[in-house]
């Protein structure tokens, strides 16, 4: 990591990150959904590692775009 990148390179580098960031939470959140029933601390477990990518996310759209309202989440309530 010891790179020199411009700001055009660096934005796209974060973007990528939140777009992968967004990816891991609907698919964590997806996992917990799926394993309400079945499994309650899988999906708790699934839960909790949703809202560390939730927040990854946010910080990262908070870089991107400083002072935006965040984006309103569905998150599987425990």
């Amino acid at each position: 990591m010891t790179d020199v990148v411009d700001a055009d390179e660096l934005l796209r580098r974060i973007r990528r990150g939140k777009d992968w960031a967004a990816g891991q939470e609907r698919a964590w959140r997806d996992q917990a959904q799926s394993l309400t029933a079945t499994d309650p601390e899988g999906s708790r477990e699934a839960s909790v590692r949703a809202g560390a990518y939730e927040a990854v996310l946010r910080v990262l759209e908070e870089i991107v775009d400083p002072g935006a309202a965040p984006a309103e989440r569905s998150g599987v309530k425990q």
